[in-house]
C-alpha cells in the first residue's frame, strides 16, 4: 500500500476556483446577478432587493495543508497572502452536520481577501478553508465538498439592519423560489448569516444565496430556519426500519447517560481544549474507571464528548460544555429535571394517554406544582431548569410592544404573571433603564426572583406581589405570560386570560410565551412538549389559531406571533374591539 503526500492537482483546481471567484466579483453587480440566480425577478421586487442587497462577496471552500499552504493560493491569485482570519461558526457546523464529525475536529478559518468591483466597489472573496492536513482522515471531506460545492455561493449584504426590512426582503426571495437553506449567528465578527439555495440551475453558476445582516438578528433568523429546508441526511441511505426502532427504543438510555454525566460532574472535571486520561476523570469524580469509560464511549457517540485515541484520552465538546455548571446558560438543571423527576413519571404515560390524568399525579400523589413548592432543593432544581430555557427570551426585550413601551413619555410598567425566578423580567429591564416592573408569583417564587432582580441590578424598578392568577395587578402597559398557559386546560386558561383583561387597561398589550404546534403537522419540539405536558402537568401545546378563540372567550384579541428560538413563539394579544352600539362597529 503506497502512501501518498497531498494531491497537487487537487491543490491546483483549488487554486483555479479561488482565480475564477475573484474574476467574477471583479465583473458582477447586485442588479445583474440577481435576475440571474432567481429567473424571473423584476419589476419592484428586483429594485427592493437590488437596493437593499449589495452584492459584498463570492464564497468557496478550499482545503489547504496548512497556513502556508493557504497563503500561497491567495498569492497565486493576486490576493492579499497576509488577509486575517478567524474561526468560521456556521460553515464548521454545517460540515460536523453533513459528515457527523465532531465540530471541534475541523478547523475551519474564513478570511476576505479584497477584491474592487469593475467600478471600483469594495467587495471580496469570502474563503472558508478547512485545513486538511496529510494523513489527517480529513480527505474525503475535502473530496466531498470539492465535487458537490455546497458551500459556494453569492453573498449580498444588507446595509438596513432593520429586523421589519430584513423579514421583508427574505419575503421576496422565498416567493420568487429562493429556498431557505440554514444560517446562523457568527459571534466573531457580530453578523447574522441566511442561506438559501436558488430554484434551478443558474446561468451564473452559482446555487446558492447569502444574505448577510451585522448584529444578532436571532427572531428573524428562527424564522428563516422554521421553513423546510434542504437536507443532506435525505441524500443518505435510509435505516432498516427494525434498526430505526431498536434506535428509538433506546432513546431513555441516551437521558440517563446523559443526566448522569451531569449529576457526576464529569463536565466540570472536564474541559475543551485538553483530553483527559479516564483513569484520571475517575479519580477526580470517584467512579470506577472502566464503567466510566464505558459511559464515555456511549458519550462519544452522542457528541458529548470527543476522544483522543492517540492518547486514549477525553475532551469535552462544545455540546457537552453546556452540561458544566459554571457555562452561562448551562442545561445542567434540565439534564438533572428530565432524568430526574420527569423521567420517572414518563414511567407513567400509559396512566396518561389511557384516564386523561397526569402520570406525575398518579405516581407522586400529587401535582407536580405542589410537589416542588413542598421540596425547596427541587423546586430550585426547577426554577433553575426553567432558566436554562431562557435562550428562547433573548429576542423578547427588542419586540416592538416592549420597545414602544420603552420609549413611552411616562415612564411605562411590565408585568410578569407567574414570572418564575424573574429571569425574563430581568431581561426586559435590563434592556430598558426606563421600565418598572411587577413580578406576580407564589412567595417561595417571589424570594428567589427579587435576589435574581437585585443581582441584575434592576431590582430597585421591581415591585413583588405574592398570589394567584386571581392577584394580577391592574394598570399596567405591558403584561407578560410566559409558560403558562400550556400547564393548564383550556378552562382553566380561560379563567386565568380573563383575569389578564380585567386588570388590563385599554391601551395595555398582552404578550404570551409559548411552543406552538405547527398547523400542517411538520416535527417541532412543541409536538414533544405536548406529551410532556399530557404526562406530567396535564396541560397541553396548542395551535395559534387554538389561542386566537381562547383569548376571543376572555375579550382579547390575537394581534400576531412571531417566532422566538427553541421553536418558541411570541403572540401578541389586546383587547378586543367592544362595537359602537350606534353604528355597530368596533
Amino acid at each position: 500500500m503506497t502512501t501518498t503526500l497531498p494531491d497537487e492537482t487537487m491543490l491546483l483546481d483549488d487554486t483555479a476556483c479561488l482565480r475564477a471567484a475573484a474574476e467574477f466579483v471583479r465583473e458582477h453587480d447586485s442588479a445583474a446577478l440577481l435576475p440571474l440566480l432567481l429567473p424571473g425577478l423584476g419589476g419592484p421586487d428586483l429594485r427592493a432587493l437590488a437596493g437593499h442587497c449589495r452584492f459584498a462577496h463570492a464564497g468557496l471552500l478550499l482545503f489547504p495543508p496548512d497556513a502556508d499552504g493557504l497563503r500561497a493560493q491567495l498569492a497565486d491569485c493576486g490576493l492579499a497572502a497576509d488577509t486575517p482570519s478567524h474561526p468560521s461558526v456556521v460553515v464548521r457546523e454545517r460540515l460536523a452536520r453533513r459528515h457527523r464529525r465532531d465540530p471541534a475536529e475541523l478547523d475551519v478559518r474564513i478570511l476576505r481577501p479584497q477584491v474592487p468591483g469593475s467600478a471600483g466597489e469594495r467587495r471580496a472573496v469570502e474563503v472558508f478553508a478547512l485545513t486538511v492536513p496529510p494523513h489527517s482522515g480529513l480527505e474525503r471531506i475535502a473530496a466531498y465538498e470539492r465535487a458537490r460545492r455546497h458551500e459556494a455561493h453569492l453573498a449580498f449584504e444588507i446595509d438596513d439592519s432593520d429586523p421589519l426590512a430584513l423579514r421583508g426582503l427574505c419575503a421576496i426571495l422565498v416567493r420568487h423560489g429562493a429556498r431557505p437553506d440554514g444560517g446562523g449567528y457568527n459571534p466573531h465578527e457580530d453578523g447574522t448569516v441566511l442561506y438559501f439555495t436558488t430554484p434551478a440551475d443558474p446561468a451564473c453558476g452559482y446555487r446558492r444565496l447569502e444574505l448577510y445582516v451585522r448584529g444578532d438578528h436571532r427572531a428573524a433568523l428562527a424564522a428563516h430556519l422554521d421553513h423546510p429546508a434542504a437536507d443532506e441526511d435525505h441524500h443518505r441511505t435510509a435505516r432498516q426500519p427494525a434498526e430505526s426502532l431498536l434506535h428509538h427504543l433506546t432513546g431513555a438510555w441516551t437521558t440517563q447517560a446523559l443526566a448522569a454525566f451531569a449529576r457526576l460532574c464529569l463536565p466540570d472535571a472536564m474541559d475543551t481544549r485538553t483530553a483527559h486520561r479516564t483513569e484520571d476523570l475517575a479519580r477526580l469524580t470517584g467512579t470506577h474507571p472502566r464503567s466510566l469509560g464505558t459511559l464515555l464511549q456511549y458519550l462519544a457517540m452522542l457528541g458529548a464528548v470527543t476522544r483522543d485515541r492517540e492518547e486514549d484520552a477525553f475532551r469535552l465538546t462544545g455540546l457537552g460544555a453546556l452540561l458544566r455548571s459554571d457555562t452561562p446558560g448551562s442545561m445542567r438543571p434540565l439534564a438533572l429535571m428530565y432524568g430526574g423527576p420527569f423521567y420517572r413519571s414518563f414511567g407513567g404515560l400509559d396512566h396518561a394517554v389511557r384516564t386523561g390524568q397526569p402520570a406525575f399525579d398518579h405516581l407522586f400523589g400529587e401535582n407536580h406544582f405542589d410537589h416542588f413548592a413542598r421540596d425547596p432543593e427541587l423546586a430550585a432544581l426547577f426554577d433553575r431548569s426553567m432558566a436554562a430555557s431562557s435562550r428562547m427570551f433573548e429576542p423578547l426585550p427588542d419586540h416592538p410592544v416592549i420597545t414602544a413601551a420603552a420609549r413611552a413619555a411616562a415612564p411605562a410598567t411590565v408585568v410578569d404573571v407567574a414570572g418564575g425566578n424573574g429571569e425574563l423580567l430581568g431581561r426586559i429591564l435590563t434592556a430598558h433603564p426606563r421600565l418598572r416592573g411587577v413580578l406576580l408569583e407564589r412567595p417561595h417564587a417571589v424570594e428567589a426572583a427579587r435576589g435574581r432582580l437585585d443581582a441584575a441590578g434592576c431590582g430597585a424598578r421591581c415591585d413583588y406581589r405574592a398570589g394567584d392568577f386571581a392577584d394580577v395587578p391592574p394598570g399596567g402597559d405591558v403584561y407578560v405570560l410566559s409558560r403558562v398557559l400550556h400547564d393548564w386546560d383550556d378552562d382553566r386558561c380561560r379563567e386565568i386570560l380573563r383575569h389578564c383583561t380585567r386588570a388590563m387597561p385599554a391601551h395595555a398589550d398582552l404578550l404570551i410565551v409559548e411552543r406552538l404546534l405547527p398547523a400542517d403537522g411538520s416535527p417541532s419540539l412543541a409536538t414533544a412538549w405536548d406529551l410532556h405536558m399530557l404526562c406530567n402537568v396535564g396541560g397541553r401545546e396548542r395551535r395559534a389559531d387554538h389561542y386566537a378563540r381562547l383569548l376571543a372567550d376572555a375579550g382579547l384579541q390575537l394581534v400576531g406571533h412571531t417566532p422566538l428560538p427553541l421553536d418558541a413563539h411570541v403572540l401578541h394579544a389586546r383587547r378586543a374591539a367592544v362595537p359602537d352600539p350606534t353604528t355597530g362597529r368596533g
